[in-house]
């Protein structure tokens, strides 16, 4: 499924009360521009959630990782890009570490993250939660609203623009 894709900048101007993220991310994976449905996890240091969640059908959403901020793992690298990307997700945006950068670059997939960083996460260490608000970089992100992200930042939306 392949979702329009809209300029982050366009939207910001004609939805002026549209939550732009905080300029907190890089980017990394092949696509710069993605957008979709998003959907949630809550995680720390452990990304089992995420991996249960990029190797089911993405539907052309985007999982919106609430990894604490931390930078001491990286959350999402490689294989999981490479799952996300199969499985038909837009994209992913954590709010934590990514790993495996080059290996993410090669993936046909959007990902946002703090920084890099070669220490793998320890799963089992702390549980987490799927589906439920977070709240960083500044904007709310509940499951079901519309995430655009491209070189210019990424935003939220209650819903999907309509393409025209």
């Amino acid at each position: 499924m392949t979702m329009p894709t809209f300029a982050t900048t366009d939207l910001s101007d004609q939805n002026p009360d549209a939550q732009v993220c905080d300029p907190v991310f890089q980017a990394f994976g092949g696509r710069t521009s993605f957008s979709g449905p998003l959907t949630t996890v809550k995680v720390f240091e452990d990304n089992t959630l995420i991996k249960q969640a990029v190797e089911g059908p993405g539907e052309g959403r985007v999982l919106v990782v609430d990894g604490g901020g931390s930078l001491r793992c990286g959350l999402v690298g490689g294989n999981l890009a490479a799952s996300a990307a199969t499985n038909g997700w837009a994209g992913l945006v954590v709010y934590g570490c990514i790993r495996d950068a080059d290996e993410l670059a090669e993936q046909p997939i959007g990902v946002r993250a703090l920084a890099a960083f070669p220490r793998k996460s320890e799963r089992g260490l702390h549980s987490g939660q799927v589906g439920r608000t977070v709240v960083f970089a500044g904007v709310t992100f509940r499951e079901g609203e519309w995430l655009c992200a491209d070189s210019d930042g990424v935003l939220v939306l209650p819903q999907a623009p309509a393409a025209g």
